[in-house]
């Protein structure tokens, strides 16, 4: 069994620092930002006690992605590889250092070769007729119900099949739990669409067709107890017109062309590196290059866990939440277009570097989105900002109650406002709005501090060249479609209107003493007097 994990042992973090609006100092274990110390809880550092029958990830100590929230009942969705080529192209030598490379990571390799269906005794009396590198040779359903359980994570038995007798074994499986990194090999596995669907990355192995010939040759031979003759006889009869007819047609939805396989150790170095950078990301991320997530360091997740906090004052709130919000707007600025610039330096020197976009504007949506300006306007001096009311249940069938844009907004690239992703309704209105002043959708980009999977999913399904650029992905909505863990309503925390916040009105009682007329017009609401 392929199944490979690393040992267990402390998680490390990465430790770095950010430019914010106020002077910080570098936030890590031995040396905490002040204004924060005293504000967070103190903890232990958490040490992974899994075990490799819990069909999870261990941590190792090679591990440098950034410290990902996790929600209690919250699933990791696989990273789901296919690799295709012709026969003995060296699909499972690539596999196998793909495997080995990703050695600090559960990673389990599923042969197409495991779902052969069994012959038939019609078949097997001509069984020098079948054709096995048909697509119809395969239980293509049974395959996909099994990348179905892995994608849930729920362990599997995977069938073992007698290449002698040409049946499955039907006391025998491979049990397989769920892992961070799912490989699935065969020479048809690119064939059905349906199977490509679950895959995050396909690559296809491309072997000169004499090495195949010779390394089939020899295979067969030696493992699968067939004479040569009968091995060429096969090859000139089905394989060939096989791989001609089914297998070479597939190459155009590779996303990785690779040459000479296993003998490719630059390439398979790439995709090790590719796969790597993925599985650090959040797993929507996997499935949606136009998500952006700021990378998560000890101060982001520190004014997380204040803003979230539901004793937090309002001053307090507002000051973290806007050096989150300030963050967002300035990743966001770093997904417009540039120019290269030169300019001459007071040393007389050349500089060549990038002049910014001119075009630009931001739209906020009424009113979470109105806590967000200052910062940009702190960002890009001048900038025009328009705004869109949308009510959330609707108004006698219409959403959109308000807007006001610049006219020439069909010109600019458009930084969208709303500090929570929920659902996405409200977000998908209000880019139904700019597509139909004339902005074209590759020129949005959606800021907000926290998404919901829910939100994430209607939005780039409907807009998939749109970017959305987010602080944190929650776990979900809950029955009530309010993002959880979350932070409550934003902008009443905000802006001081929630009735149960710190921020109370105070009533002061109207004084009918003649003196009162002597007071000054402004009382005081501590005691009442003059």
């Amino acid at each position: 069994m392929r199944d490979r994990i690393a040992n267990g042992g402390e998680r490390r973090i990465p430790q770095g620092t950010l430019d914010m609006m106020s002077d910080t100092w570098e936030l890590t274990p031995n040396c905490l930002n002040p204004m924060l110390s005293d504000k967070l809880p103190k903890s232990e550092p958490e040490v992974a006690m899994k075990t490799a029958t819990d069909g999870l990830w261990i941590p190792g100590p090679n591990n440098d992605e950034y410290p990902a929230t996790k929600h209690k009942g919250a699933n990791k969705v696989p990273f789901i590889i296919g690799v295709a080529g012709g026969t003995a192209s060296g699909k499972t030598t690539v596999c196998d250092m793909i495997i080995q490379q990703l050695h600090d990571h559960r990673v389990v390799l599923v042969n197409q070769d495991s779902f052969y269906r069994g012959l038939t005794a019609e078949e097997k009396a001509k069984v020098g007729e079948y054709n096995f590198d048909h697509p119809d040779a395969f239980d293509t359903e049974q395959l996909l119900e099994c990348l179905e359980n892995l994608k849930a994570n729920l362990p599997i038995n995977i069938p073992e099949y007698d290449f002698k007798r040409h049946q499955r074994c039907t006391d025998k499986f491979r049990k397989v739990n769920a892992s961070d990194v799912i490989i699935v090999e065969g020479i048809l596995i690119f064939h059905d669409a349906r199977v490509r669907e679950y895959m995050n990355m396909k690559i296809f192995v491309d072997t000169d067709a004499d090495v195949r010939l010779a390394r089939r040759i020899r295979r067969d031979t030696l493992e699968r107890g067939r004479d040569v003759n009968g091995v060429i006889e096969q090859y000139g009869k089905f394989v060939k017109p096989a791989f001609d007819d089914f297998v070479l047609p597939t190459k155009k939805y590779a996303d990785v062309i690779l040459p000479r396989g296993g003998d490719n150790h630059v390439a398979i170095d790439l995709i090790v590196q590719h796969i790597r950078t993925k599985l650090g990301q959040h797993d929507l991320r996997k499935i949606y290059p136009n998500v952006f997530v700021i990378q998560s360091t000890f101060q982001v997740r520190g004014m997380h866990t204040l803003i979230r906090d539901q004793e937090t004052q309002k001053h307090d709130f507002v000051f973290y939440a806007d050096r989150l919000i300030r963050l967002v707007v300035e990743h966001g600025l770093g997904h417009l277009p540039f120019t290269e610039k030169q300019v001459i330096t007071p040393t007389g020197s050349i500089y060549v570097g990038v002049d910014f976009c001119k075009q630009l504007c931001g739209v906020s949506i009424i009113r979470s989105g109105e806590s967000m300006e200052n910062a940009l306007r702190a960002c890009c001096k001048g900038i025009k900002i328009g705004k869109i009311l949308i009510h959330r249940e609707g108004d006698n069938g219409q959403q959109l109650i308000y807007e006001k844009l610049p006219r020439d907004i069909a010109d600019r690239h458009v930084l969208l406002m709303d500090p929570i992703l929920g659902t996405g309704n409200s977000a998908i209105q209000a880019i139904l709005l700019l597509l139909q002043k004339g902005v074209p959708e590759s020129h949005i980009i959606f800021l907000n501090l926290i998404s919901a999977p829910e939100g994430i999913h209607a939005v780039c399904k409907k807009f998939p060249l749109l970017k959305i650029v987010t602080t944190e992905i929650d776990a979900g909505l809950n029955d009530e479609f309010r993002v959880v863990p979350g932070m409550g309503e934003f902008g009443d925390r905000y802006f001081g209107t929630d009735d149960d916040g710190p921020e109370r009105m105070y009533r002061v009682p109207i004084e009918t003493k003649p003196s009162q007329a002597q007071c000054t017009p402004l009382k005081s609401l501590s005691n009442g007097k003059c």
